[in-house]
């Protein structure tokens, strides 16, 4: 067994190295420019939602209030006279970088430290450089990639943005694992 005391090396330098290729994926190589459609008619719609000064947090509509109003015959109308949406409403102005690209360091940092959970509990000090990446990679992928999924299968999210995720998780996991595998105790 490896303490996850012994492997906050690994944890830090993995997250340092996920931090970077994540902002050259998007900052560089562009290719998730397509995960979200510009809406029509933009400016109007922004301007006709204005004035209900809709407070940040996650919508559904139309929404039922419960199972029997999801049958009715007025939810149904909407339903079928469109248009059915998911909304996240963040708040106003300037997109703030910071505290997200915080959060998601100390969410990689998470990630390498439920990689260490298990990979330490698995393997020994001085294991093969291929066990550690498997189990590191594996874990780390499951970690970045799986909770993707189920946006696609429950709230429509484009499946090509979902394979995109799935594939940055991919990268994330080599490199995290190729970093474990390198700094991985001796015996």
């Amino acid at each position: 067994m490896v303490s996850i005391v012994s492997l906050w090396l690994p944890i830090l330098l993995s997250a340092v190295v996920v931090f970077i290729i994540s902002s050259i994926i998007h900052m560089v190589l562009g290719y998730h420019k397509s995960d979200f459609q510009k809406i029509p008619s933009e400016d109007q719609v922004m301007e006709d939602l204005r004035k209900y000064n809709i407070p940040p947090g996650d919508y559904y509509f139309p929404r039922a209030d419960s199972t029997a109003d999801m049958k009715s015959q007025e939810y149904l109308e909407k339903t079928k006279k469109g248009p059915v949406a998911v909304v996240t409403v963040m708040e106003s102005g300037p997109p703030k970088m910071g505290g997200a690209l915080i959060q998601w360091f100390l969410f990689s940092i998470l990630v390498g430290i439920l990689a260490a959970y298990i990979t330490g509990h698995a393997l020994a000090p001085g294991a093969h450089y291929l066990s550690v990446f498997r189990f590191v990679g594996f874990t780390t992928f499951v970690s970045y990639t799986i909770a993707s999924i189920p946006q696609s299968i429950w709230y429509k999210k484009s499946w090509g943005t979902t394979f995109k995720t799935i594939f940055d998780g991919l990268i994330y996991a080599l490199f995290t694992a190729g970093v474990f595998g390198w700094l991985w105790p001796a015996a």
